[in-house]
């Protein structure tokens, strides 16, 4: 099972002003992920889907995040297998740095039973590499 972190576990929409107008400040939308405040109703959504299988977190969020992710994940007491994050320095959109994701699990032997994602984009995406996927409605993306 693949799960996004970012709307369907943290919530991210106390940063999502750093995301608005023209420019955009990645660099500190990412940063300040550390002080979002759980979802508890995402959390326990993917508790009860787990059914046995292995919870691979697959977030956007860069690679050079990977140590405060882990402690927020830890702290939160979220339950993981493998953790997949965006290299540094890719500049992809979220469906193009996860469908690459998706066919390296793939490749590696994964098999993805289901996909819970926020954003409409990456649902779109699972579905369309026959992924079944719930979809959370975070509203920070405009539909």
């Amino acid at each position: 099972m693949v799960v996004d972190v970012d709307g369907v576990l943290s919530d991210a929409s106390g940063r999502q002003h750093l995301l608005a107008g023209e420019t955009r400040a990645w660099d500190r939308f990412f940063e300040a992920s550390v002080t979002d405040p759980p979802i508890p109703e995402g959390i326990r959504l993917v508790e009860h889907l787990v059914g046995g299988r292995t919870t691979i977190l697959l977030t956007a969020r860069p690679a050079r995040l990977v140590d405060t992710t882990t402690a927020w994940l830890d702290h939160h007491g979220v339950g993981w297998d493998m953790l997949v994050m965006r290299a540094d320095g890719d500049h992809r959109s979220s469906p193009d740095v996860k469908a690459t994701a998706l066919a390296g699990l793939r490749a590696d032997g994964h098999q993805v039973e289901l996909a819970v994602d926020d954003d409409p984009r990456n649902a779109e995406m699972y579905r369309s590499a026959g992924v079944p996927t719930v979809y959370l409605h975070s509203g920070y993306y405009d539909l």
